[in-house]
């Protein structure tokens, strides 16, 4: 028993200064559940980028909080949907740090979210294998950093938007200003592939530029410890459709004689990966080396593949990497949709007239994009296809075998900032003091950011300092922030607000 107590006491000892030492942890409790009206009202509105009177609201809604808080504000017009850029002075002569955050959000399917409105936040607690409802009152427990809040946007990214007004609201209320001058970098079409960025970072040089670019984005590695993100991969798409009959025919009067363009369709993408999942289309690799020094920085981040397998109940995974921080340093070529015919219930028995597959490939810093769209275009080529950007005419159609049309585009190349930068540095510093415990430093996520022309064209370093729990569910049905994570977030951007640059 006198061993129990003095083991207590002694843990008691040391954990008493380092509690002591986050100094924010109570102040970032505190208006992070004060504010929680509001980030439920932000929530409440619809922000698919394909629907342009959902984004003028968030906009409005972004515009007014700044405003409030002192920010300059100007909507820099491009293309297709504006950016908002605020800006905050603290004194000239500081740096500036500019911060990018993403207010659009994901689609939502309604048949597939456990909540009636997925604009709705709903309040719910682990139960078993599921979560159930809670009152908001619940906030009032004690210990509430297991809840969780539902609702699209919720981690990708209102939430990490909401933190950061949390932090500069706390800063107000305390009066006590930011060590550094700041810009934030509002984009209201990320989930598109944010088209209008790049024209808009060549057209508004002098009012995007800065000293480093944070980005507010993306999960946590899994361990939930702090984590920094040196590199996201860039992405392009394409799409694939091989062509049977010119509408569907009865499959038993025409089966064994008709071909069948799903048939077709997936033996083209079997032939485009061995059976480890790696890509064998000459030269798709070309330029990755891991060396001592990568493997290095890639080995230091927590092992979290047996706590992937668990989560995503896989048993056999792809081996292009030895394990997930390896993998993620490659391209990848994904499978993200196919489509012919009719499934389930609405299943008909015939040869359907065509084969869809939609495709995307994430891309690291040594891609070349338009090198890797070319090889996947002789690849088919060699499997005897004539390649078309368009749909075959009568003519094509009888003038050839084999027929496959693809369309391709390249959103966003890939970026990555030297894990040994002094601005990385800086950030590791600051969380390491606050929080007693080194980052995770992550060389490359997986996710893709639209971040690169920043790199590329301004010459800005650029940083991710992710937020979220890594099990939100981000793109997907029944998204949801972690309280835990909620809190942190305000924390984080509290210590780095507060430190000079």
């Amino acid at each position: 028993m006198k061993i129990y107590f003095y083991f207590t006491l002694i843990l008691l000892i040391i954990s008493a200064p380092l509690k002591a030492q986050r100094i924010y942890e109570s102040s970032a409790r505190k208006i992070g559940i004060e504010q929680i009206d509001k980030f439920k009202s932000f929530l409440a509105l619809p922000n698919n980028a394909a629907k342009t009177e959902q984004i003028d609201a968030n906009i409005n809604w972004a515009e007014q909080e700044l405003s409030s808080l002192g920010f300059d504000l100007k909507r820099l017009k491009t293309s297709h949907l504006p950016l908002l850029l605020a800006n905050k002075i603290i004194k000239k002569k500081l740096p500036t740090i500019a911060f990018y955050m993403h207010l659009d959000g994901q689609a939502v399917d309604l048949s597939k979210w456990n909540q009636e409105n997925p604009y709705k936040a709903e309040l719910k607690q682990k139960n078993g294998d599921s979560y159930e409802i809670l009152s908001w009152d619940a906030l009032n427990r004690t210990f509430v950093d297991d809840l969780r809040i539902f609702a699209r946007s919720s981690a990708d990214d209102k939430g990490p938007f909401i933190m950061f007004l949390n932090a500069l609201n706390h800063l107000v209320n305390v009066n006590k200003k930011p060590e550094f001058n700041i810009k934030l970098i509002l984009d209201f079409e990320e989930e598109q592939s944010s088209p209008g960025l790049p024209e808009a970072i060549k057209k508004f040089k002098n009012e995007l530029d800065a000293d480093l670019l944070l980005i507010l984005d993306g999960p946590m590695h899994s361990s939930g410890l702090p984590t920094l993100v040196f590199g996201n991969r860039g992405i392009a798409q394409l799409s694939l459709t091989t062509f049977g009959p010119l509408t569907s025919q009865h499959s038993g009067h025409y089966g064994n004689y008709l071909p069948n363009p799903a048939l077709a369709l997936s033996k083209v993408l079997a032939s485009m990966k061995d059976d480890s999942g790696r890509v064998v289309i000459p030269d798709f690799y070309n330029g990755i080396i891991l060396d001592d020094t990568i493997k290095k920085v890639l080995e230091s981040v927590p092992f979290e593949d047996a706590a992937i397998k668990k989560l995503t109940q896989t048993r056999l995974n792809d081996q292009v990497g030895n394990t997930y921080q390896e993998s993620i340093q490659y391209p990848s070529l994904n499978i993200r949709g196919m489509q012919s015919g009719w499934v389930g219930k609405d299943a008909r028995t015939i040869i359907p007239s065509t084969a869809t597959a939609e495709i995307d490939i994430r891309l690291v810093l040594e891609s070349d994009p338009e090198a890797l769209i070319s090889g996947i275009n002789k690849h088919i080529q060699s499997l005897g296809y004539t390649v078309l950007d368009h749909i075959p005419s009568e003519k094509e159609r009888m003038q050839y075998d084999k027929i496959i049309q693809m369309n391709a585009n390249i959103s966003y190349p890939a970026f990555r900032t030297d894990t040994e930068a002094k601005e990385g540095k800086w950030l590791a510093k600051i969380l390491t003091d606050y929080y007693k415990s080194k980052p995770v430093i992550i060389r490359t996520s997986g996710g893709s950011v639209p971040i690169s022309p920043f790199v590329s064209e301004l010459g800005i370093p650029a940083i991710g300092v992710p937020s979220v729990n890594s099990d939100n569910n981000q793109h997907s049905p029944n998204e949801n922030l972690r309280l835990g994570n909620y809190f942190m977030g305000i924390e984080t951007f509290l210590a780095i607000l507060t430190t000079a640059f």
